[in-house]
């Protein structure tokens, strides 16, 4: 027989976080092209660097559960 594989709820968070992490970036992306806030921080853009950070979570998330999910 064979046996039923569950996905991790760790796949589900990485697929989130992955999800919001491209929308952050994106939305860095367009405001590196096109700068229209004049807020104290906006010369460091911080929307394009969580946006990155967030998709590189997300990433390790998926990649690690993943590996998991075929290794059991």
């Amino acid at each position: 027989m064979s046996e039923k594989k569950m996905i991790s709820i760790w796949f589900f968070v990485g697929l989130m976080l992955l999800i919001i992490g491209v929308i952050i970036t994106a939305m860095g992306i367009y405001y590196l092209v096109h700068p229209e806030t004049h807020t104290a921080m906006a010369h460091l853009n911080p929307s394009l660097w969580w946006g990155v950070i967030i998709l590189v979570a997300g990433t390790l998330f998926l990649v690690f559960s993943i590996i998991d999910y075929r290794r059991a």
